[in-house]
């Protein structure tokens, strides 16, 4: 990559490496996908293979292409040969996501009504074959049975972030049942890596609700870590805490919550699809601005989400004046190789000038390692 690219784009890549340390570099949100190989366990909804269904199978195709998978039956070696192909032309390590199913108040899994499926233990797998690139996260759906077991065993096989979905999975995360399930990841010093505002990458019909982000407020509560991912930034949301509950844009109720002194510590948010375009400009000028949250920001690039086209739109954000025109060239020069490397080097390059002409840009700090999480080597 770096031998084709242009002295321009050569020259922004190596920049965006330039004021971080390669070994502390985390993308903490690249997910993982398949449909059986081998017995993995990991399957997608029956609905988007059939055009019974055209618009659900044409987005599935859309994202099975974006992913490298060319033979449904070799889905998890061709998703994982050309993830580990990007992440070695990168740096750093990347938290590799578990996906629970959807579970009926009941706790019952239905896979009728889950969008796709990645057990633990294949994300476990994932980590430990390429233990030098990848971190595991589990996925458990607090209504299960066996919630804290599973908790319990994934924690002893080395994973220490939770990955929920909420609207997807149909979680509640306000439920007062999860009280145990939250008391017991506090005490095994785990994190929740929460979805936070509308989804639309998977099937979330009539659930939307559960993205509010001051849902998030009970697992807060009972002393848990928790990162809200892409900063709420689609969609609005109930504010549940004023009179009238007006609906207000997701991402404004996270900034409410962020400047809260009693979650300090405590909430954090990944900026993980914040300049897709579907989501733009949403929470990114603000968050360009507020330094003093900086500390509290972890990247995440929601792979395989960079690798979809449609959702990138370099010349939307040079519109906004977050990127010049000629770094615009030189990115989409580096998406053309590596959309992983240029979801990295993009957030890198992102810069906003206020009223008075100062620059803002995210902190080096934001692409490595957060040490105020619980540890994820250990």
């Amino acid at each position: 990559m770096r031998a084709a690219l242009s002295p321009a784009a050569r020259a922004l890549l190596e920049s965006a490496y330039a004021d971080v340390d390669p070994a502390k570099l985390l993308d903490y949100h690249v997910h993982l996908l398949g449909m059986g190989e081998g017995g993995s366990g990991c399957y997608v909804n029956e609905r988007i293979l059939t055009w019974r269904h055209p618009i659900d199978r044409l987005t599935f195709l859309v994202y099975r292409s974006a992913a490298g998978i060319t033979d449904d039956a070799r889905a998890e070696s061709q998703y994982l040969d050309r993830l580990v192909a990007l992440a070695r032309t990168h740096a750093g390590r990347f938290v590799v996501l578990a996906f629970d199913e959807f579970h009926d108040s009941g706790g019952r899994a239905d896979r009728g009504r889950s969008e796709f499926h990645v057990p633990n233990d294949y994300a476990l797998a994932v980590a430990a074959w390429h233990s030098d690139l990848f971190v595991p996260a589990c996925s458990v759906h607090p209504y299960r049975p066996d919630a804290i077991r599973e908790l319990e065993r994934c924690a002893a096989r080395g994973a220490r972030i939770v990955k929920w979905l909420p609207n997807a999975m149909g979680i509640d995360p306000a439920d007062a049942r999860n009280a145990p399930f939250y008391r017991r990841m506090h005490e095994l010093d785990m994190v929740l890596l929460s979805h936070a505002g509308d989804e639309a990458a998977v099937e979330a019909a009539g659930l939307q609700h559960l993205g509010n982000p001051l849902l998030l407020r009970a697992p807060l509560a009972a002393g848990v870590k928790v990162i809200a991912a892409h900063f709420a930034g689609l969609g609005e949301a109930e504010d549940l805490e004023a009179p009238a509950r007006p609906r207000v844009a997701a991402w404004r109720l996270l900034l409410r919550m962020m400047d809260e002194p009693r979650w300090r510590g405590l909430l954090f948010a990944d900026i993980s699809a914040v300049t897709q375009a579907n989501r733009l400009p949403g929470p990114l000028p603000a968050l360009l601005q507020r330094a003093d949250l900086h500390s509290r920001l972890v990247n995440g690039s929601d792979y395989p989400l960079p690798a979809v086209n449609i959702l990138i739109r370099t010349s939307r954000l040079a519109e906004l004046g977050l990127i010049p025109p000629d770094e615009r060239r030189a990115l989409n020069e580096i998406y053309d190789f590596n959309p992983l490397v240029f979801d990295y080097v993009l957030k890198r390059s992102l810069r906003l000038k206020d009223a008075s002409g100062r620059e803002h840009r995210f902190a080096p700090a934001v692409f490595e390692e957060n040490p105020s999480l619980a540890p994820v080597r250990r």
